[in-house]
């Protein structure tokens, strides 16, 4: 039969693949990727930057084109069977990528490339190329290489448990509140926690810990005790403490596998812990210099964070006679003090975000401040709720002529992994084999809560800004002009520098003129009022002292771990101890929230958890330049936006980030933007 894995003149068949599929598709893969290797790596191959892209690159980019799209169904659709299967060749695609990585033979053909002949992307790339090989340990000889490849063939297997034992965990949560439990929740999430219910033939309303179910009962549900249920079961999911029923997901010993086998494999490659290699392709040039930039910040922060709490305790006491509020009591109390202070909420706010209406907005603002057009497209999705656009721009010619195309993938379910995240489906890439330009193509995946009654999915303001920060790694990826795969897009792109367009775009639903065409009202069609915005607008930075320390506290626990603390040892007196530095809110000592930190021990951000805030730094500032150059009418320049799109999401990571960051700014970036846009100046409490 033919297998969909290996057809690669089209876009992927995501409607075709079956669990029986993987691992024929990727077995024969492996064979090509092998042979091309060895082909390579003989005496008489001559070493060329274009002879090695040639014989090498194109059967392996086959191989990650098709594992990718194994992958990400393991994301978005996952079954017991397409687990199994994609467990089965796990270990087989991490064996040949650490061999790949570390084979001395391929690193002197590397070395030996003449680079009189190559172009500022290919010397790059090659730069590049050489310093991952050195970090894939090509250098290491005898027992420390084959121990390096049985480290990294754990740790995938680790990283893939983690996140199984994640959505586990959170999936098999359920509970099923009376009428008198759900007062207070807005009423498109009761009716489909009852229809969920029903679907389970039971009464009542079924509560799960899926974001656009959890965080809305945290937030509005009047029941203390149901937001207590909630919440415990929420921050000790895939921990010990966790109920009888899913403590069979206990991430512990995972975590402390994976803290060990990093030591390990940092030792191996001459680096003191694996926060310093870690940093070695990033911006930060040693962990001493994160851990003093998040402390600075942190003090920047913590007066506004004290006065946050402080406003937290009066209005609990005053208005809500909570004298002495738990945990599971902050989110309610924050909710009922916004609508207090600012006499609006999010559900208020909501219905004016139909998910039709901000998409049209999003690509609008898109269109115009980056010259292009975006359309629906067609291809084979793997849910019927998925959508697939194209983005074009107006060649020389006035001819439309094909940039990127993405599939958006909107909408909670189970079976999918919770969060929101941009990847590849394939880069850029002037093909060596073809000679034919390939174009990129992306996914973005986000977790909203699905319309009711036939109506739209709506969206709240944080579920807006999500869709905006996903979508600037999107473009990030989709607008770049560099022909060269290893550094197109964000392919190259230093780990901490990644955010910076993503967290840029989220600046624009701030902005009256964007978003007053990006809102109807989902009964009345009417937009969002002007004075509803300014009520938002005053609550922008609600609580942004609190919110900096939370972020500071997820960053500095990161890098502290993977730097000072001995794996041996139970990570919670770390997490404690962070936490008395930088939070001024303390959980219960039964929250393992570091247990399902999918970041740091499933995710790329492991010693990079800083990077959010880092970034945000490099995106305060850049958006400082749009704001320097609005036109009368409160629209971002284009001027700017194309400035924007030259010198930093077209070059991709053909040069540093800070090189792009110049070109676009002019000078190296400044903190005063982002203390200003989060409102920690210190006039901000005057």
């Amino acid at each position: 039969m033919n297998n969909p894995l290996l057809s690669f003149e089209s876009l992927p068949q995501f409607d075709q693949v079956l669990p029986e599929h993987v691992e024929p598709a990727i077995d024969e893969l492996l064979i090509q990727a092998n042979v091309a290797l060895e082909k390579v790596t003989t005496p008489e191959f001559l070493a060329t930057w274009e002879g090695l892209t040639r014989a090498l690159d194109v059967p392996i980019e086959h191989l990650t084109r098709a594992w990718g799209t194994v992958s990400h169904l393991n994301s978005v659709m996952d079954t017991p069977e397409l687990r199994a299967a994609y467990n089965v060749v796990l270990p087989k695609i991490t064996e040949f990528y650490t061999r790949l990585g570390s084979d001395e033979r391929l690193y002197a053909k590397y070395r030996a490339i003449d680079t009189m002949g190559l172009n500022p992307e290919q010397h790059q790339a090659l730069k590049n190329a050489l310093r991952n090989f050195v970090l894939g340990g090509a250098d290491l000889q005898g027992a420390d290489k084959t121990r390096f490849a049985t480290i990294a063939k754990r740790q995938a297997a680790l990283n893939q448990k983690f996140s199984e034992n994640a959505l586990d965990a959170t999936d098999i949560f359920s509970y099923f509140a009376t009428e008198d439990e759900v007062a207070g929740l807005p009423d498109d999430v009761k009716q489909v926690a009852r229809e969920t219910a029903q679907t389970d033939g039971k009464a009542g309303y079924k509560l799960t810990l899926k974001m656009p179910c959890y965080l809305p009962v945290m937030q509005f549900a009047e029941n203390s005790a149901l937001r207590q249920t909630l919440y415990h079961a929420y921050v000790t999911r895939a921990s010990d403490q966790a109920d009888v029923d899913s403590v069979i997901f206990d991430n512990s010993a995972i975590i402390s596998e994976l803290l060990t086998l990093r030591l390990e494999e940092s030792t191996l490659l001459g680096y003191p812990n694996f926060g310093a290699l870690s940093l070695t392709p990033k911006m930060a040039d040693s962990p001493q210099q994160v851990v003093d930039f998040l402390r600075d910040l942190a003090k920047r922060a913590r007066p506004f964070a004290e006065q946050d709490l402080s406003d937290l305790r009066s209005f609990a006491q005053t208005n809500l006679n909570l004298p002495d509020p738990q945990a599971w009591d902050w989110p309610y109390i924050s909710e009922k003090l916004k609508e207090d202070r600012y006499a609006f909420n999010e559900q208020e706010v909501k219905q004016y975000f139909p998910l039709p209406k901000v998409l049209a907005g999003l690509f609008k603002i898109v269109e115009t401040i980056f010259e292009v057009n975006i359309r629906e497209d067609h291809a084979p999705v793997w849910h019927e709720s998925v959508r697939f656009f194209r983005i074009e721009r107006l060649s020389d010619e006035k001819v439309p002529e094909l940039v990127g195309q993405f599939y958006l993938d909107p909408h909670a379910r189970n079976g999918k992994r919770g969060g929101a995240w941009m990847d590849d489906v394939r880069t850029r890439w002037l093909r060596p084999d073809s000679h034919q330009l390939q174009t990129p193509v992306a996914h973005l995946v986000c977790n909203f809560a699905s319309g009711v009654d036939g109506k739209p999915a709506l969206l709240t303001h944080d579920d807006v800004t999500t869709l905006f920060h996903e979508f600037g790694h999107g473009l990030h990826h989709l607008l770049t002009q560099v022909d060269e795969r290893d550094v197109s897009g964000i392919s190259g792109v230093e780990w901490d520098a990644v955010e910076l367009p993503s967290q840029f775009m989220e600046n624009f639903c701030w902005e009256w003129d964007v978003i007053k065409g990006m809102t109807a009202h989902v009964d009345t069609g009417e937009p969002l009022p002007r004075a509803l915005f300014d009520k938002m607008l005053a609550a922008k930075n609600f609580q942004t002292g609190m919110q900096t320390l939370r972020q500071i506290e997820f960053s500095l626990f990161d890098m502290l771990l993977h730097t000072v603390h001995d794996p041996s040892q139970d990570i919670m007196p770390l997490l404690q101890q962070v936490r008395a530095e930088v939070a001024v809110l303390q959980p219960p000592t039964w929250a393992r929230t570091a247990h399902t930190f999918s970041h740091i021990f499933a995710g790329g951000y492991a010693a990079g958890y800083y990077s959010y805030k880092w970034a945000e730094v490099l995106s305060s500032d850049a958006y400082a330049a749009f704001e320097e150059t609005m036109s009368s009418a409160g629209l971002p320049s284009v001027e700017t936006g194309r400035k924007f799109r030259q010198t930093i999401l077209e070059v991709g990571g053909s040069r540093p980030a800070m090189a792009s960051f110049k070109a676009f700014r002019g000078r190296e970036p400044a903190l005063d933007a982002l203390l200003r846009h989060q409102g920690m100046t210190p006039s901000s409490y005057s």
